[in-house]
């Protein structure tokens, strides 16, 4: 009956009345697939030049066209995809109940065998190749869905914490803030076989000095994204001296970027028990606003804290990283609208 109505009604009033077509899609919640076609790939045959990216879009029930939802930007590790993501973290259920959106890009086996983001190519850390990608996937879904563009979050773990860091500098006027989980500091790696190296015992003092120098670039046009840091320390495959790595990169940028601010001051150390664990907690101030956190969870390996540990990398026991992560960058939304994510491939 009710497509008859429809039928009739485009019969006889053309195109138009869209609540009569579309009868309220203010409904159910949406898990929606699509791939993204990069518009500014100015040639297929360029090397490692990126054309696509598959993803998933969560939209949270009763949501509509009149929305303006913040956006939470989930980037999976390797061997992980966004279902397995999504599912493990249980970040969907938290977009339920905060109402907000959730995007997963989505690596490619063509890309990189293991699934792993290439946070640690040349193009990727000047703010090209993937990053472009996945900046260009970000700013199409925030102008195409009902999302607010002051309140973008990015979130990645493993080699996509990583790559969060490297978007959080290299795009850095996308985000209002940023989670990083068991990842890996911006500029730690140039290669492969160096960023094998960062995640086992830390970045050398050359690549520190060459991320700092990289970094100094970026920070010509950027601003500073608030950072949460998480990781386990008991993390076997990507070392928890890296959490330090990025917490003093972030140090440095913070005080770089504006110097009259001041420099960042580390809080006292506080231990929380949640969910059968301990974790320390530190945060990190420039003129008394938290500008990084730092939780360091106590007995965890390289999984995601909290998470479904029937898939890969999850840990089920507490704290429940997903709410310290929404908890955190919830607070925080950029100033202006973001700039239109750069063009170059």
């Amino acid at each position: 009956m009710l497509r008859l109505l429809r039928q009739w009604v485009k019969k006889k009033f053309g195109a138009g009345l869209p609540f009569l077509l579309r009868p309220h899609e203010m409904g159910r919640s949406r898990f929606l697939a699509a791939r993204f076609k990069d518009p500014h790939a100015s040639s297929p045959f360029k090397e490692g030049l990126r054309l696509d990216v598959d993803y998933r879009l969560y939209l949270p029930s009763r949501s509509s066209g009149k929305d303006s939802l913040p956006l939470i930007v989930m980037l999976h590790g390797c061997k992980q995809d966004a279902v397995s993501f999504a599912e493990g973290t249980h970040m969907n259920t938290l977009a339920e109940e905060g109402r907000f959106a959730v995007l997963y890009p989505e690596q490619s086996k063509r890309a990189n065998p293991l699934h792993c983001w290439n946070w640690f190519e040349s193009a990727s850390l000047a703010g090209q190749g993937e990053a472009a990608l996945i900046a260009r996937l970000i700013d199409q879904v925030t102008k195409r869905r009902p999302i607010d563009p002051r309140r973008v979050h990015v979130v990645g773990m493993s080699a996509g914490g990583a790559m969060a860091c490297v978007l959080a500098v290299r795009h850095s006027h996308l985000f209002a803030a940023c989670a990083v989980h068991s990842g890996v500091m911006y500029g730690a790696a140039n290669s492969p076989v160096q960023a094998l190296a960062a995640m086992r015992s830390g970045p050398s003092a050359a690549s520190i000095g060459e991320a700092r120098r990289l970094a100094g670039v970026a920070d010509e046009s950027g601003v500073m994204v608030p950072t949460l840091v998480i990781h386990g320390d008991r993390d076997k495959i990507v070392n928890p001296a890296n959490a330090d790595q990025i917490i003093g990169q972030l140090k440095d940028r913070a005080e770089s970027i504006d110097p009259r601010a001041g420099a960042l001051l580390a809080s006292g150390e506080r231990r929380i028990h949640s969910g059968g664990r301990t974790y320390r907690q530190q945060e990190y101030l420039q003129q008394g606003r938290i500008v990084v956190r730092k939780v360091l969870v106590e007995g965890l390996g390289h999984a995601w804290s909290g998470g479904d540990s029937r898939y890969e990398f999850n840990d089920a026991e507490g704290p429940d990283a997903s709410r310290l992560i929404v908890d955190f960058v919830m607070q925080h939304q950029r100033e202006s609208s973001p700039i239109v994510a750069a063009r170059t491939g």
